[in-house]
């Protein structure tokens, strides 16, 4: 099972994120997000490791310009929309950036599923819904509702996974990935090394050693 650390900060948190076998770093690129990460701080950290890893931006309702900026100066490999984006912006921002875009919703019921249709982006994001919050609400979703899903683009799992539930999501709705910020955390933006191996070792096993 592939593995987005979300919320990444720290060059530390990230090194350590990649070397226990994590498939994807997410860089959080609005400012009102307490895991927004320093733009200065995420180009230095993508420097390092965009060859070892996957690189992920995540925006919400930001300009088409700031996206590729940022997509140009992180060396970005994925796009994560977590706003009010429409299919059409989408698809422009997979020609401006040349980067596979994630679409992300938040999953309240299974009419979200419905509006998810409309967009043939290269994943959608699958995250728990709450009121005037765009994420990191540490809660998870029902996963049933998973069973709604009709178009076959492949999702990431998101919302509230933790070491002790991740194998449940993942067996739940059979994603091609999983993302986790707040479950890994020790404050927001600053990984728990603990928790970061454990949720490793629980969602793909083969990729940590555990001395």
């Amino acid at each position: 099972m592939r593995v987005k650390i979300c919320g990444i900060t720290r060059p530390e948190d990230a090194e350590l994120a990649v070397e226990l076998g994590a498939w994807a770093l997410g860089f959080i690129l609005w400012r009102r997000s307490p895991r927004a990460a320093d733009p200065a701080v995420a180009a230095g950290i993508a420097l390092a490791l965009r060859r070892r890893v996957e690189l992920v931006g995540v925006f919400v309702n930001a300009s088409l310009d700031e996206i590729a900026q940022a997509a140009e100066a992180l060396h970005l490999s994925h796009v994560q929309l977590h706003g009010d984006e429409g299919p059409a912006f989408c698809a422009e921002v997979a020609r401006r950036t040349g980067a596979k875009v994630i679409k992300a919703v938040r999953i309240a019921g299974a009419s979200d599923f419905q509006d998810l249709e409309r967009f043939h982006t290269d994943f959608h994001l699958l995250d728990t819904g709450a009121i005037g919050k765009r994420g990191g609400t540490g809660e998870t979703w029902d996963w049933a509702l998973a069973a709604r899903r009709r178009r076959k683009i492949p999702a990431i799992l998101s919302g509230g996974l933790t070491a002790e539930n991740v194998a449940a999501g993942i067996a739940a709705v059979d994603p091609y990935a999983v993302d986790v910020a707040s479950g890994v955390e020790a404050a927001p933006g600053v990984k728990d090394p603990d928790k970061l191996a454990a949720f490793l070792a629980a969602a793909a096993p083969q990729a940590v050693e555990v001395e």
